[in-house]
């Protein structure tokens, strides 16, 4: 018996020396981050904007980029991360798109240690940001826009938009990605430019659905 408990323990140890071994050698993650793309810049908008925090889909909250989400399987790159948390890099790349598409206006983000009073408060949700079974990259989003107080109705628009990558890794699909949510930023600086009104949109660099 006794021998039998020392078999035991010795197979214990080995297969933990094992465990800790292969995650030694497990390849050290790379890094992903979307990047800001410039858009039509608008002559005239409120002179403080603030973006809240964008929502995010569950599914979408991990460290590990989400490749695709369809056929009811969510594929997940173990070793090719966001290098920041998803909700914090959109804020921080839809900051910096909505402040060049509008010049006159000081865009802050909710997030950040900058407060001041808004004129235009700017809500919204990603609800997809992967790519669909014939590889093309989807981001849909919803958007809300407040002028003046939050108590007052909001403008809303439902937002979709297809990019096909250049290539088949990783780098073209997270390029692919940020050129859809320069889209997203594309409608969003023209419904903050015009005030809650219609709005002529610059021409999508994707394909809007």
């Amino acid at each position: 018996m006794k021998i039998q408990r020392l078999i035991r323990r010795i197979a214990s140890m080995a297969a933990a020396t094992a465990i800790l071994a292969a995650c030694s050698m497990s390849p050290n993650p790379v890094l992903y981050t979307i990047a800001p793309v410039d858009g039509q810049e608008y002559p005239a908008s409120p002179p403080v904007v603030l973006l809240e925090q964008i929502g995010l889909e569950r599914y979408l909250e991990r460290t590990q980029i989400v490749k695709s989400s369809d056929n009811y399987h969510l594929e997940v790159m173990q070793n090719q991360w966001w290098g920041e948390p998803p909700s914090a890099m959109l804020g921080r790349v839809l900051t910096t798109e909505l402040g060049q598409r509008l010049p006159r206006s000081v865009v802050i983000s909710e997030s950040g240690a900058v407060n001041a009073k808004p004129d235009a408060t700017v809500s919204i949700n990603i609800r997809r940001l992967d790519a669909n079974a014939s590889g093309l990259v989807v981001v849909q989003a919803q958007a809300a826009v407040v002028f003046g107080k939050k108590t007052d109705a909001p403008v809303l628009r439902d937002l979709r938009f297809t990019v096909p990558p250049a290539g088949s890794d990783m780098t073209a699909q997270v390029a692919a990605l940020s050129v859809a949510v320069g889209q997203v930023a594309d409608v969003v600086a023209g419904m903050i430019a015009a005030g809650g009104a219609p709005a002529a949109m610059p021409p999508p660099r994707g394909k809007a659905l």
